[in-house]
């Protein structure tokens, strides 16, 4: 199995999910792109009534785009279901999120559901979070400040830029992402408070104990791994 079948697969797991009438929350990603197509497709051809949150301007112009009622969080805030992908998950299904740039509103529709559901394919299964860069969400002025602090704190962080090279990524709520080259986070917790403690520091990647259960793709189809 392809790693896109894998996430095909498992998007359309999760869509089976949604029940009629829920307040549903759209993640960001490619494997989210996934579940947000099948869940489109129920609607069109099942006549599934749900209305949605997602957590980027990309998303929810895919949901619209698929017909599904997709409104903002002042509308609607409170969700039953958030569906979203990851970059890695641990153990006690700690993850790293924001490989797409929308960690902070991923963290903000995640924070407004009642249960946060991760799709993914096997490989982003990993014994310890920190192979995978760690995003951290900066206010541009705070720049030159939050890397040196985050310097001091050995996270290696790199300024991420657009893939043309044209400039530095600006996040949807135009912020700049700072990318933590760790290495294994030996205390997830621990390395979230140091972050957070930063002036400057909009949000991080890393979402522990958010998560209850995990949709994992792989040769053997689809498993459940459970927080």
């Amino acid at each position: 199995m392809t790693q896109d079948e894998a996430k095909a697969l498992v998007g359309k797991r999760a869509a089976q999910m949604v029940e009629n009438g829920m307040a549903v929350g759209l993640g960001t990603g490619s494997t989210s792109r996934m579940f947000i197509q099948a869940l489109g497709a129920r609607v069109q051809n099942e006549g599934l009534k749900i209305r949605c949150v997602a957590s980027s301007d990309a998303s929810t112009e895919l949901g619209r785009s698929l017909g599904m009622e997709v409104v903002t969080l002042n509308e609607l805030p409170e969700l039953d279901l958030y569906i979203d992908g990851a970059d890695e998950v641990a153990p006690g299904l700690a993850l790293i999120k924001g490989g797409g740039a929308a960690l902070l509103r991923e963290k903000i529709v995640a924070s407004a559901a009642k249960q946060f559901v991760v799709v993914v394919d096997s490989t982003k299964i990993v014994p310890h979070l920190g192979k995978f860069p760690l995003p951290v969400e900066v206010i541009k002025m705070a720049l030159p400040l939050v890397e040196r602090r985050l310097a001091d704190l050995g996270l290696n962080p790199k300024l991420r830029m657009l893939k043309d090279g044209s400039g530095p990524l600006l996040t949807d709520e135009h912020n700049y992402i700072l990318d933590c080259h760790c290495g294994v986070i030996e205390d997830p917790e621990v390395t979230a408070a140091e972050i957070r403690s930063i002036v400057g520091v909009v949000e991080h990647g890393l979402f522990l104990g958010m998560a209850s259960l995990a949709l994992v793709a792989g040769d053997d189809g689809v498993q459940e791994l459970h927080s």
